[in-house]
């Protein structure tokens, strides 16, 4: 499978630019509010904006922590195991993890679908696009898991965390 470096080049790219997205609009909001407040109140919207920027950096980074292993990973004992076993462990945690987040999806999307009855107060948009995050969450957890499933099974990774060139 040669293409799966570019693929999972690119599903990085796309996550890495939502996640810093999120965090541009959590910045920009946080010192509108800091402003704000220097100078008599800050808008009541900017709170709700926080919240709403802060759910979509964790949608967003947690399919890129799945990637790093800068999620929760207990492979001090695992990792330790001889022979092929840290690998068969890899790759069954990996296929855990998307037979979970593949599973939650549909319930999801019914969490979300049920957010479109409903209005942020300060904001006054719909909750959908807060509880989108849930959905992008799972399906990023899911997607970074198969392709990490997909890279093992082809040879082109063994599974171990990769971290991004900047922090190697």
């Amino acid at each position: 499978m040669r293409y799966a470096r570019p693929i999972i080049r690119l599903f990085t790219l796309l996550a890495r630019l939502g996640a810093g997205l999120a965090f541009a609009v959590l910045i920009s909001a946080v010192l509108v509010q800091v402003v704000g407040r220097t100078v008599g109140s800050s808008p009541v919207w900017t709170e709700e904006l926080t919240r709403f920027a802060l759910l979509y950096l964790v949608a967003f980074g947690a399919g890129l922590s799945l990637r790093t292993g800068d999620l929760v990973n207990v492979d001090a004992i695992s990792e330790s195991l001889p022979g092929k076993l840290p690998w068969l462990l890899r790759l069954i945690s990996a296929l855990a993890t998307a037979g979970l987040a593949l599973y939650l999806l549909p319930h999801a999307w019914k969490y979300v679908s049920i957010g479109k009855m409903q209005t942020a107060p300060a904001l006054g948009v719909r909750m959908d696009v807060a509880h989108l995050t849930v959905f992008i969450l799972l399906t990023g957890l899911a997607l970074f898991a198969v392709l990490r499933c997909l890279a093992m099974l082809s040879g082109a990774e063994d599974g171990t965390p990769e971290k991004p060139d900047e922090e190697a």
